[in-house]
């Protein structure tokens, strides 16, 4: 499956076992020239908790286990509802850290209630010690000494969408270092649990465009859990409006955040396409 260019391997774990799969055979599923190949593998599994329908795993093209993928969300719910594991529309479905709401829509695409951004540093985690930093609007900027020259403001906003996201602006993302310069701000320091890297151009206030390097499989023809955290990023920066269109790669994103509102942070609402490519059956 894909939402949007960010394809999916998306199995069904409750019909069957896959707790012996060990590391080694999800890269082997996920490798693109020896495997299915994917930019991340979905399970589909019975839910641990009372207020949730369904549990939703997600492992990296580099068999690592990751708390959230939005696009991938979008293609579970269309997943469970064409496999008629469910005719339940909303869905919840219990994620590491939350439980999502998904909706899929008539037309084919589906939104995907991705809960409150997350700022508190310990919680995306980042450590901002030792880091420079600077205010715009809402938001506190950090920059980020890279070992290659900078050819750009590489100040970034930090937050957490489930997964820890550093964003920044840049004048034109086409031409943005998004693959010399990711791979090293995944691996910052600052950030214990690795980081996805965000390059975001402002088109206007309603429009972006936008690439990632994500945590484990590089960069990606879309991201929609990046697509939030830049929006979150742009309009705490003050550059930006709700709701907002963000380009990818590999198709378009829609995304609204309301803000804070008597101190509540609100929920991001995330919608886009998620597609069947194949189905068939895979030995390891």
């Amino acid at each position: 499956m894909h939402g949007a260019g960010n394809d999916f391997i998306v199995l069904n774990g409750i019909d069957q076992d896959l707790s012996s799969i060990t590391r080694e055979q999800w890269q082997a599923l996920a490798h693109r020239q020896f495997g299915i190949g994917a930019d991340q593998i979905l399970i589909v599994e019975k839910t641990t908790r009372p207020d949730a329908d369904f549990r939703y795993r997600i492992f990296n093209a580099d068999g690592g286990e990751v708390e959230q993928c939005g696009n991938g969300s979008r293609c579970f719910v269309r997943f469970v509802l064409d496999q008629g594991l469910s005719t339940k529309n909303p869905l919840r479905v219990e994620v590491a850290h939350t439980v999502l709401t998904l909706k899929s829509h008539p037309d084919g695409q589906v939104e995907v209630d991705m809960g409150a951004p997350i700022f508190d540093h310990s919680h995306i985690p980042f450590n901002e010690n030792g880091l420079a930093s600077m205010q715009e609007f809402q938001e506190t900027l950090y920059s980020l000494p890279l070992s290659r020259p900078a050819t750009h403001d590489s100040f970034v906003s930090v937050l957490s969408m489930g997964n820890p996201h550093a964003v920044q602006a840049v004048a034109d993302v086409e031409s943005a270092p998004v693959l010399e310069e990711g791979a090293e701000i995944e691996q910052y320091s600052a950030f214990p649990k690795r980081v996805n890297a965000g390059y975001m151009q402002v088109m206007n206030r309603n429009e972006i465009k936008l690439r990632v390097y994500e945590r484990g499989a590089g960069e990606t023809l879309a991201c929609g859990t990046g697509a939030c955290a830049a929006v979150v990023s742009g309009i705490r920066r003050g550059l930006l409006d709700s709701p907002v269109k963000v380009h990818t790669r590999g198709g378009d994103l829609h995304i609204a955040w309301g803000g804070t509102v008597d101190s509540i942070i609100q929920s991001v609402i995330m919608t886009g396409p998620a597609v069947t490519v194949f189905e068939g059956e895979a030995i390891i």
